[in-house]
């Protein structure tokens, strides 16, 4: 169904517009416009990481390094801190005349606690923020799209962005030189 048809009878449910492209730089171009129009809700897809494009697209710093950041201090002083309370407080025993608080003999367990609770945050905060595991997307339900892991390159403004309307967003995307422009049901 075309974008008019689907606008004019409100049937089936739309999850954007999509627009394909030949080349990267016209892609890149593409979403530089179509974010200073005011696009918010849009995704690009091309079969290799395009320079720029994510700043294009107006992709914001991730959270995960903040996180595996925190999770790793919490691990080490988790190791460290049950450490001194196992051998200093709870079961106080003088191996060899050191001191209780033994910080060189904790430092194996302190490390490796740091280590696993980072390794576990980026795994977990991954799946968790890419909203994971996605194994169906309406994108898939273009023909064309299938190119996109070939020679094509697409961008797709979504239904859900404060600024689409699905006549003009089709409108704006053909003017920006693209190759097709497509409705994408959900």
């Amino acid at each position: 169904m075309s974008v008019a048809a689907n606008a004019a009878t409100g049937t089936g449910r739309l999850y954007g517009i999509m627009a394909e492209f030949d080349e990267p730089a016209d892609l890149v171009r593409a979403a530089s416009a179509a974010y200073a129009a005011g696009y918010r809700r849009m995704d690009a897809y091309s079969p290799f990481p395009i320079e720029g494009l994510a700043d294009a697209i107006g992709m914001h710093r991730s959270w995960i390094p903040t996180i595996v950041l925190i999770c790793g201090i919490l691990g080490g002083l988790t190791g460290y801190l049950f450490q001194v309370l196992a051998m200093g407080v709870w079961y106080p025993i003088n191996v060899g005349g050191r001191p209780y608080n033994s910080i060189p003999s904790f430092v194996p367990v302190t490390f490796e606690l740091t280590i696993l609770f980072g390794v576990l945050s980026a795994v977990i905060s991954l799946i968790i923020l890419n909203r994971l595991p996605e194994p169906y997307h309406p994108v898939f339900n273009v023909e064309r799209f299938a190119r996109a892991t070939t020679d094509r390159f697409f961008l797709v403004i979504e239904a859900t962005d404060p600024r689409f309307n699905p006549v003009e967003t089709a409108q704006f995307l053909r003017t920006l030189n693209a190759r097709e422009v497509c409705d994408v049901p959900e």
